[in-house]
């Protein structure tokens, strides 16, 4: 026992626990801290890479380097390597411009510690004008103080100033031997021709989830920090392929799992940290709407909105699942985050949808997207485009339009006859559409109606009395083997006779045709005149033969050869 725990068992009272050792030094985040050191480190950039280990073996390295690409991908890092490339001695001081630096040299401890004389690294964003440009160019002309080259590392490289880029060309295009310059952009785009077109142009690539997996899962196996294997992809995900990114949510998931789980990172910790939507109740939203339950989606909704979650959360998640459920149906999907209790159900989704309704889907979700998120009331947006999307799934989408003018009809408006009268005499109006012809002259006479009398004269040649039964004839009654019609002026008194020998000689009964008293019902063809004009003004008030309408004034709805309607602009 040491004197002070003698003391405290004196007073009978346990000595307090002895405090953890304190820190070699202050923290340092994992995205500095395992910056990359080599470039075998660097990953997802093999193309790079091996173009500048080919020019260091040749000795063919440019004078000016240009690394370009997203956030976080290792622009900056790569041009420190190369600046430790091309100075590195080796461990004995003889070694040469290497794509493996030693790092144990000088040198190469020097500038990864950023304390290189020679390395000197520019931050454009705050050094932009033709002064610090000048600067450079006064410096350049005096050797390397102690490496080989001297380097200069321009970070944000298009924050300079046009006059700065005019002050640089010359010097760009014929610096001395012994400097090098190393510029990054996240703008290419704006960097002036004149000097992309002096400079050797590196493209880096965003990082792939995949290869973000491995990377931070190695990083937690370092760390000693255990992760649920979704809780690494919702990360690598979240990271949008930018390493640094991802390694800055990492810290966060590790400090956040510190607090609550034990220190163990699960996927529900991660999605609450990042303010994602539960993915089941994204999924249960998804039913509601594909159901086209309006109520149990807005109380989804409003549950999920409750419990902290942001209306634009909910439709990047609805947005999401959309995207995964098409991939589904071209076989394209696999998110290794997923349930597979998930899966399946996106499996079955993917065979019942098809891809109409689900580009209709996105193409609303995307417009809300945008609609939510500068809302000043997201949540009442949000609702709205929950309807809007519901009621709006129903709705053809132009090409399915065009299909439908071609086949006949729309859904709940076929080309169907007016309301059919009740008793006997509704069969004598039958629409021509679901009219066929009998298949022999054996067919019984009970069966025929109009319809089927005019396909038969039509079906047997007589095409000039098939006209007449079509356009001018008006039933009074129709009854197995008699046929009463009203008087009109098209019909002359030998009608009847022919019409009735024709009869007999097809079915092989005698019909008794008669001229009767009364207006009689509209003739067949009167009947597809009305049921045409009827269906032209119900699709014209379809919205989107509206828009079509509108956006071509002179277009009209035509029948073709096979009595079906369709638009003719």
């Amino acid at each position: 026992m040491t004197d002070s725990e003698d003391i405290f068992a004196a007073a009978g009272v346990d000595a307090p626990e002895t405090p953890p050792p304190a820190s070699s030094g202050p923290y340092r985040v994992l995205a500095r801290k395992y910056r990359p050191q080599t470039f075998a480190e660097l990953i997802g950039q093999d193309a790079m890479v091996k173009t500048l280990a080919n020019a260091i073996a040749r000795d063919r390295l440019a004078h000016a380097f240009l690394m370009t690409g997203v956030r976080g991908v290792g622009k900056t890092s790569t041009a420190r390597l190369i600046a430790k490339a091309l100075n590195c001695i080796g461990p004995d001081g003889q070694g040469g411009p290497t794509i493996d630096p030693c790092g144990v040299c000088e040198p190469c401890r020097a500038i990864t510690e950023g304390r290189h004389i020679d390395v000197i690294e520019m931050d454009a964003a705050s050094n932009t004008g033709v002064d610090d440009v000048r600067e450079i160019i006064e410096a350049v002309r005096y050797a390397a103080v102690s490496a080989r080259y001297k380097i200069y590392i321009i970070d944000e490289v298009h924050m300079l100033s046009r006059n700065a880029f005019n002050a640089l060309l010359k010097t760009l295009e014929e610096p001395p031997p012994h400097v090098k310059f190393l510029f990054a952009t996240t703008e290419v785009n704006k960097v002036p021709v004149t000097v992309l077109s002096r400079c050797q142009r590196f493209d880096l690539r965003r990082i792939t989830p995949d290869m973000l997996f491995a990377h931070f899962s190695s990083i937690l196996q370092k760390e000693g920090v255990e992760a649920e294997a979704p809780a690494i992809w919702l990360i690598a995900n979240a990271a949008e392929g930018s390493v640094r990114d991802g390694l800055s949510i990492l810290d966060q998931a590790i400090a956040y799992a510190d607090l609550d789980g034990g220190g163990r990172i699960g996927a529900d910790q991660v999605r609450t940290m990042l303010g994602l939507s539960d993915r089941t109740a994204i999924t249960q939203l998804m039913a509601t709407i594909l159901e086209g339950d309006s109520g149990g989606a807005i109380d989804l909704a409003r549950a999920q909105y409750a419990l902290g979650i942001e209306p634009v959360a909910m439709v990047r998640g609805l947005m999401d699942l959309t995207h995964a459920i098409t991939l589904a149906k071209v076989s394209r999907h696999d998110d290794p985050a997923l349930a597979a209790s998930d899966r399946e159900r996106i499996g079955d989704w993917a065979q019942k949808l098809g891809f109409a309704p689900l580009n209709r889907l996105w193409q609303l979700l995307l417009k809300g997207h945008d609609e939510v998120l500068r809302a000043n009331n997201p949540l009442e947006h949000l609702e709205m485009l929950l309807l809007r999307v519901i009621y709006a799934a129903s709705m053809p989408d132009p090409g399915e339009l065009a299909k439908l003018l071609e086949s006949g009809g729309v859904p709940a408006m076929p080309l169907g006859a007016p309301p059919a009268p009740t008793g006997r005499e509704s069969a004598a109006v039958e629409p021509v559409a679901e009219a066929s012809a009998p298949e022999s002259a054996e067919t019984p006479v009970s069966a025929l109606t109009i319809a089927q009398i005019h396909q038969l004269l039509e079906s047997t040649g007589n095409h000039q009395l098939a006209r007449q039964v079509y356009d001018d004839l008006k039933l009074l009654e129709l009854e197995p083997g008699r046929l009463v019609y009203a008087p009109t002026a098209a019909l002359d008194g030998d009608f009847a006779r022919r019409l009735g020998e024709t009869l007999l000689a097809q079915t092989g009964s005698r019909w008794q045709v008669r001229v009767g008293e009364g207006e009689g019902r509209p003739s067949l063809g009167q009947m597809r005149a009305a049921k045409l004009a009827d269906n032209d003004s119900r699709i014209r008030e379809l919205p989107v033969v509206k828009a079509a309408l509108a956006a071509f004034p002179d277009a009209r709805l035509v029948e073709d050869d096979h009595n079906h309607q369709r638009f003719n602009p």
